[in-house]
């Protein structure tokens, strides 16, 4: 299995984060994140997940992190770049999404997501 996640910035270099209803109660904020479905790019896997989540339309740059996972065979997470859609959260897997500044950031949030929130994309 893999998991995917995308660093979606908009034009003003905020975040979109997403406070996700499935996640350990304690730290339910985090980037737009799925697993690969078989045979699909990991960049197709960005998109998808942010459009099902979010019903936003991203477009995918560069790879930030590719490693081995803690409960999954492999982590990558891309830069992404919003360029439409509307906002409309699936409330079956999210509470709430909000547009975040890189430096204050809401309490609750992955730690594994800060550092790829906080580096200088490019």
């Amino acid at each position: 299995m893999a998991g995917v996640t995308g660093v979606v910035r908009d034009a003003e270099g905020r975040v979109l984060l997403l406070r996700h209803r499935l996640w350990h109660r304690d730290r339910p904020w985090g980037l737009p994140t799925g697993y690969a479905a078989r045979g699909e790019t990991f960049q197709d896997t960005v998109v998808r997940e942010v459009r099902e989540e979010t019903g936003l339309e991203v477009r995918v740059g560069e790879l930030v992190r590719l490693r081995s996972g803690y409960r999954l065979r492999m982590e990558a997470a891309y830069e992404a770049e919003l360029v439409g859609g509307t906002l409309r959260i699936d409330p079956r897997e999210i509470l709430e999404a909000r547009w975040f500044p890189p430096d204050d950031l809401p309490g609750g949030l992955q730690e594994s997501h800060r550092p790829l929130i906080t580096r200088r994309p490019g």
